[in-house]
């Protein structure tokens, strides 16, 4: 890894952990755009450099969702009952879809992250969230839904908390025990994903493959994974993900959700406009 890389890698795992423990999300909407930028100055072939930067975040959510559950298991704040009937869903989904992604050119993907991102943060501006009118399905309900929030979690490399909070809401689900819920999905759903795009990256054309480490210097790729990303990121986000959840109740975080949604939809829009342009 280049040295002049490692700074910008430190600040995105501690602004990705603060902004976890303070508003809950797992941090791709932030890491998919930057790691692409980053990706692409240390000349990444544009063919590959959506994947690497949608496995590479997946693989950094790890740390974070880990961190989260534990913390919320504490506070016996997780229904593992839904956890249970979710996890082979999201399993499945999230595994199966990147083997849909390894398929898609890089502006395809960054078209449906784009979107997906706008939806998003339009969803964080607003704050709107769906009322209870139901009642929590069965165990094949549970999977059909898991399967669904895994996969498209795994396609735009987020934990699902955008997807699994609204759903257990819509389900009579407290709105503590569904974020506390929903950070324990994002469990599975992030390793899953991650050995996905581990698996896919290695099944690229041998030719192609050599290509893009010999053309950026990422000796150290595994898959669709920057590994030495994943390690700075996940310490760096491990340590200021637990200063965030502190001040949750001394910063106006209803303010900071519009900011950072607004945040979201730039870089969206930015990773956009910048992978068009290089085609």
């Amino acid at each position: 890894m280049n040295p002049e890389f490692i700074l910008p890698l430190v600040l995105l795992g501690c602004v990705v952990g603060f902004m976890a423990g303070l508003l809950g999300i797992g941090g791709g909407g932030i890491m998919v755009p930057v790691l692409t930028g980053l990706f692409l100055a240390q000349g990444v072939m544009i063919e590959q450099v959506v994947h690497l930067a949608l496995g590479t975040s997946m693989a950094s959510i790890i740390m974070t969702s880990l961190s989260s559950s534990l913390a919320h298991h504490k506070h016996r704040n997780i229904n593992w009952f839904v956890v249970k009937g979710f996890s082979p869903g999201v399993v499945l989904g999230a595994f199966i879809m990147t083997f849909i992604a390894a398929k898609l050119s890089g502006i395809y993907l960054v078209t449906i992250f784009s979107l997906f991102m706008a939806y998003v943060a339009v969803q964080m501006f607003l704050n709107k969230k769906p009322g209870p009118s139901r009642t929590m399905p069965s165990k094949k309900g549970l999977f059909f839904a898991g399967s669904g929030i895994g996969g498209i979690s795994s396609l735009v490399s987020i934990g699902g908390g955008s997807l699994t909070v609204p759903y257990l809401l819509w389900h009579n689900i407290d709105i503590k025990k569904a974020i506390a819920t929903s950070a324990a999905i994002g469990l599975p759903i992030s390793i899953a994903g991650s050995l996905g795009y581990l698996a896919n990256g290695y099944l690229l054309p041998l030719e192609l493959a050599q290509s893009a480490i010999q053309h950026s210097g990422l000796e150290y790729r595994l898959g669709f994974i920057y590994a030495p990303a994943v390690l700075l990121i996940s310490v760096c986000s491990f340590f200021t993900a637990p200063l965030g959840a502190k001040l949750v109740h001394r910063l106006p975080v209803a303010l900071l959700k519009k900011i950072f949604a607004l945040l979201l939809f730039f870089l969206s829009v930015k990773m956009f406009c910048t992978l068009w342009s290089a085609l």
